[in-house]
């Protein structure tokens, strides 16, 4: 089982940058949102599942990485877009039991400056990240034999702020967030209450001021225990949303640990959101 992951990693990293001052952490802020890893520590085959190596170009031009995980007969194609620290190999474990349980395709691609996507830590932005998901949803748009499936949006914590602007602009079949935040601001205050650099932000990630927006069936999974994105806002993201939506809280979960500490409860509140679809 992959061992938990370091997803949205910034309160050491906040922590320090409060002590150095409200103008140090502005210059850092991407290095504080975005935590990318290269090395690939395993793939799906290392968990006995067939899956397809892809290459993709961002709305931008930048070339991407991301697997396929086909499943015979599947009526859904899952793009997944993953949270802010590590790649997509730090969700193999995530990947089989979505596969296994569900029968979905499954699409997981890595956001430029991580994994074996190209750029690095300076060609990361909100919006470079906006552009890495438009190229992804057009590669899957270009897949023939994925044609028959409707597709439904992933997003988990930083992923889920990604997955909103997605649905927005190209809406899907369906939308399922997990552990989302409100807004990078709203995570500022929470994080850093003693140092007033929320309105000094350039990156925004404002989901709630998007959400009202959406007009797709919405799934909503939230641990609460969460130790890094409060169990609050994920409510507040929820209770804005529009209808047809559900929310599903995880006991005792945590950031990392939802899907297994949730079990098979989790699975098949996924299950019951996709048979309503």
């Amino acid at each position: 089982m992959t061992p938990p992951l370091r997803t949205m990693a910034w309160r050491v990293p906040l922590l320090v940058a409060g002590i150095l001052g409200t103008g140090m952490f502005l210059g850092l802020e991407k290095y504080l949102i975005y935590v990318p890893e290269r090395a690939i520590e395993m793939t799906p085959r290392s968990e006995g599942i067939a899956y397809e190596d892809v290459w993709f170009s961002a709305g931008d031009g930048v070339r991407l990485h991301g697997w396929l995980v086909p499943a015979p007969d599947a009526r859904f194609t899952l793009l997944w877009f993953h949270g802010n620290a590590g790649n997509i190999s730090h969700r193999v474990d995530n990947i089989k039991y979505l596969h296994r349980l569900l029968r979905l395709n499954i699409f997981i691609f890595d956001y430029r400056g991580y994994g074996r996507s190209a750029g690095g830590h300076s060609d990361l932005s909100e919006e470079a990240t906006y552009r890495d998901a438009d190229g992804a949803l057009a590669y899957l748009r270009g897949r023939q034999d994925l044609a028959r499936t409707r597709l439904i949006y992933f997003g988990r914590s930083l992923g889920a702020a990604i997955a909103v602007e997605a649905a927005r602009r190209h809406p899907p079949v369906g939308l399922i967030l997990e552990t989302p935040f409100t807004s990078i601001r709203d995570m500022a205050r929470v994080t850093l209450p003693f140092l007033p650099v929320d309105g000094l932000l350039r990156t925004k990630y404002d989901s709630l001021g998007k959400i009202r927006e959406i007009r797709v069936p919405l799934l909503v999974l939230h641990g609460d225990r969460d130790d890094v994105v409060p169990y609050e806002q994920g409510r507040r993201l929820f209770d804005a949303a529009n209808e047809p939506k559900t929310f599903y809280q995880i006991r005792g979960a945590r950031h990392n640990d939802t899907y297994i500490v949730g079990g098979q409860p989790y699975f098949d509140a996924w299950a019951r959101f996709l048979e309503r679809l």
